[in-house]
């Protein structure tokens, strides 16, 4: 952290201000996408190939993570603004169990697939290192870029990222 950022972050929390996490800058994949087929909490199984012809976002997170659990409401306010039929975003579960993941989804409502990732086989495909990780898929299912750490959502620059791609199949 630079002492730029340390300095408005002391002074946003001296205020009393929430601090707001920037939106960290994406990085590009390199290589193939990895393969993904997980259950969902209805036992529904749940394959990129479904998706083909939609941008899909791959969220890895966690009820135990805290900047997870902040940007989860941000992802879906993002799946409701962007066109429908056009955008899927999954949540990737790394490996809760289902009664603590249920109790999340009671409280905030999320309302996009969440899949549970019970033996932590796809964390070690799409080489998840940190949580919450975050993929965005183009529309012929390649991996177009991701970001380790919490993002918001509402962020115009990405959502016109993501925008972009929606209009570029």
């Amino acid at each position: 952290m630079n002492f730029a950022t340390f300095a408005s972050l002391s002074l946003a929390l001296a205020l009393g201000v929430p601090a707001v996490a920037a939106t960290p800058d994406a990085r590009t994949w390199h290589g193939p996408t990895p393969a993904l087929a997980l259950k969902d909490l209805a036992g529904q199984l749940h394959g990129l190939a479904e998706y083909r012809g939609k941008v899909v976002i791959v969220n890895f997170w966690a009820t135990w993570c805290e900047p997870c659990v902040e940007e989860m409401p941000s992802l879906q306010k993002l799946k409701d603004l962007l066109p429908a039929g056009r955008v899927e975003v999954i949540g990737v579960n790394l490996g809760e169990n289902e009664i603590r993941i249920r109790q999340f989804v009671e409280k905030t409502g999320i309302a996009f697939p969440l899949l549970l990732d019970r033996d932590g086989d796809a964390k070690k495909a799409w080489k998840v290192n940190g949580a919450p990780t975050t993929y965005v898929l183009d529309a012929k299912g390649r991996v177009r870029f991701y970001w380790v750490g919490e993002v918001d959502f509402a962020d115009r620059a990405l959502q016109d990222k993501i925008r972009k791609l929606i209009t570029n199949k």
